[in-house]
C-alpha cells in the first residue's frame, strides 16, 4: 500500500511543478506574448539565407501552429542584393483554399499542390500585411509573424 501511496503523491507532484512553470510562463496573460508565441522568426544572416535560397530554392517553414498549408510560410528571395528583395508567401495557392497545401520539389523553385498541378513560387498565395520579411541593421533576417500568431475570435 505505502508505494502505490508514494506513487500517486509524486504523480501530483509532478502535475503541481507542471501546473507552476505554465503559470510563470505565462504569468497569468491570456493574451500570446514573446515567451510563448514569438511575432518575430530569426532566420539568420541574410548573407547565408540569401545563398540557401540562390542554391536550393526558397525556405518552406511548415507548421506555425498548424499542420495545414494556412499558417506553413516559404521565404523566397528576388534580388542581387541579400539586404532587399526578401518575399514572404502562404504554402497553398494563389486564390486557393488554405487546405490546398503545396509541396516542394526538392532544390527548386518549384510547388506542387492538391491537385498536383505544379506552380512556380510566385503562383503561391500572398500573405496579408501582418507577415512580412524584415532585415533588421542589415545582416539579420527575421519574419514579423503578427499576423500568425495574434489570436482570432470565432463566432
Amino acid at each position: 500500500m505505502v508505494p502505490v501511496g508514494a506513487g500517486l503523491v509524486v504523480l501530483v507532484l509532478i502535475a503541481l511543478f507542471l501546473w507552476g512553470m505554465a503559470e510563470f510562463l505565462s504569468r497569468g496573460d491570456v493574451e500570446t506574448s514573446d515567451r510563448l508565441a514569438p511575432e518575430r522568426l530569426m532566420v539568420g544572416s541574410v548573407q547565408t539565407v540569401a545563398r540557401v535560397v540562390e542554391e536550393d530554392g526558397p525556405i518552406l517553414f511548415p507548421g506555425l501552429d498548424t499542420t495545414t498549408g494556412e499558417r506553413t510560410i516559404v521565404l523566397d528571395h528576388e534580388s542581387d542584393d541579400p539586404t532587399t528583395g526578401w518575399v514572404v508567401y502562404y504554402a497553398y495557392p494563389a486564390g486557393a483554399d488554405p487546405s490546398c497545401a503545396v509541396d516542394q520539389v526538392e532544390g527548386t523553385r518549384t510547388f506542387v499542390d492538391c491537385n498536383g498541378a505544379e506552380l512556380d513560387v510566385t503562383g503561391l498565395s500572398p500573405p496579408d500585411s501582418g507577415v512580412n520579411p524584415i532585415v533588421e541593421d542589415q545582416e539579420t533576417l527575421y519574419i514579423d509573424l503578427a499576423a500568425v500568431v495574434t489570436p482570432t475570435t470565432t463566432s
